[in-house]
């Protein structure tokens, strides 16, 4: 019997992914640099700004001591962007309600900051339906860790027999495979609706 659905966030519930894209991309140009279109999908689509960050240090060279002025104004310009674009979705609010008149338990878990998850959720009209909310900021080894899974397991009292995660990304889908739980892959948020649940509820 399934008791708790997980949800990533950028993707999946919010059409983010191209905000994050766009937004870190906005910073490093600053500074010269950028990450192509093909490398977002294959390599960092997914990860933290700090892994993506890591990872483009050493992949091209990205100067270490840039990273912490590029997270500030990625974060901007993620704000700016989830401002402007951010807006309700009536499939969203249809599927959630659905799942909680039917008792089961709602969470979110992202890479993301956990203040800006909430402000995700929050403009989209949804985060009044979440038992819990897990940002990357919160002490847990990142996605493609299951960690952020498994203590959010414990917190809300199931086991993984009795989850359902949906994650779009690598990164997110080897996560909550790595977890033991049910996993439904989906290829990004248009796909997020009730009907990805039938053979589940």
């Amino acid at each position: 019997m399934i008791k708790a659905v997980i949800f990533d966030l950028d993707g999946v519930l919010v059409d983010a992914t191209e905000w994050h894209f766009e937004a870190l991309n906005n910073a490093l140009q600053l500074f010269g640099y950028e990450i192509n279109i093909q490398d977002h999908i294959t390599v960092y689509n997914g990860l933290p700004t700090n892994e993506k960050l890591h990872l483009l240090t050493k992949r091209k060279g990205f100067p270490s001591g840039l990273h912490e002025v590029v997270k500030r104004l990625k974060r901007k310009y993620t704000d700016q962007l989830v401002e402007q674009f951010c807006r309700p979705s009536y499939e969203k609010q249809i599927m959630l309600t659905y799942l909680k008149n039917k008792g089961v338990k709602l969470a979110v878990c992202s890479n993301a900051q956990k203040y800006s998850v909430l402000n995700m959720l929050k403009k989209s009209q949804i985060d009044h339906f979440f038992d819990l909310i897990v940002g990357n900021d919160e002490g847990y080894k990142p996605k493609p860790n299951s960690e952020i899974y498994l203590e959010t397991f414990k917190k809300l009292g199931v086991k993984p027999k009795e989850v359902i995660i949906i994650e779009d990304a690598p990164h997110g889908i080897k996560a909550a495979k790595g977890s033991k739980a049910n996993v439904i892959e989906v290829a990004g948020y248009d796909q997020v609706n009730l009907s990805i649940f039938n053979k589940f509820l």
